[in-house]
């Protein structure tokens, strides 16, 4: 397995892998190196924690993600499949598609001996009117104020449709943040093509879904959250962990609008 999240405000990559090679990362200068990323156990084998390595990435890059098929062949060196990797990935090509295309027909024979993937991507950067960030102090009384917050900045990118949802999300993950997390607390929205919410606190605690009963008082935010987006998650920081959910948008694009303070 090799495991990538990008993060497309702060240009940052964390990447860690178990028994996979390590990706090749082409940057728009035209150099094209292979991440040194610690090499782990094969997924099942060993009970060690995988370390993560974290690389900044200009806008723009490509990262090419590839099973061991595409670079290992009978009568061929493993180093001379990276070194044909890296001649292909320094090319300039119109696509992402050209270029997959000239990676198969440039390392695989005509009947290669292994199964092969390879995936593909290209960087993206969000700009300042693409992202809001609020810090949100440890206090019950913090998520009101947080919620207005984040509604007031609907209403500026123009998607006051999404407010509804938005709100009972930034209130399940704001108070549960509050509650059970730990300070310092952060809650992010990002609007892409997407709309995703995200809160961060120092906590490792990852929240789980379980259904309440009859007379509970709690236990439904995070059920609610997860029917009513289009997916939801939690990641591990050097710092706690964040959780994010995720909301479709329509295809139309919408004004951005400054926010009056």
């Amino acid at each position: 397995c090799l495991y990538a999240v990008y993060d497309p405000v702060s240009r940052r990559c964390a990447m860690a892998r178990a028994g996979h090679p390590a990706p090749a990362l082409a940057t728009p200068d035209g150099a094209v190196v292979f991440p040194d990323i610690p090499a782990g156990p094969p997924l099942g084998l060993g009970g060690l924690p995988f370390e993560v390595t974290e690389l900044e990435l200009p806008e723009g890059s490509i990262l090419a993600l590839y099973t061991d098929g595409l670079i290992e062949a009978r009568g061929r060196d493993i180093d001379e499949g990276l070194d044909a990797l890296r001649k292909v990935l320094a090319r300039p090509s119109p696509s992402l598609e050209n270029t997959c295309d000239t990676v198969l027909q440039t390392l695989l024979p005509d009947h290669p001996a292994d199964d092969v993937a390879l995936l593909m991507a290209r960087t993206r950067a969000l700009d300042a009117a693409h992202v809001a960030t609020w810090d949100v102090p440890p206090d019950p009384s913090a998520v009101a104020r947080t919620r207005k917050d984040a509604t007031r900045q609907l209403a500026a990118w123009g998607l006051d449709e999404a407010a509804f949802v938005t709100e009972l999300v930034v209130s399940e993950l704001v108070t549960n943040a509050i509650r059970y997390g730990g300070a310092p607390i952060q809650l992010r929205l990002i609007r892409d093509r997407n709309l995703i919410c995200e809160v961060s606190d120092a906590s490792n605690t990852t929240p789980h879904l379980r259904r309440a009963r009859t007379f509970d008082e709690g236990g439904r935010g995070l059920l609610l959250v997860a029917q009513l987006t289009q997916g939801w998650g939690t990641r591990q920081t050097h710092t706690g962990k964040t959780i994010w959910a995720e909301q479709a948008l329509a295809a139309e694009e919408f004004p951005v609008r400054p926010v009056p303070l």
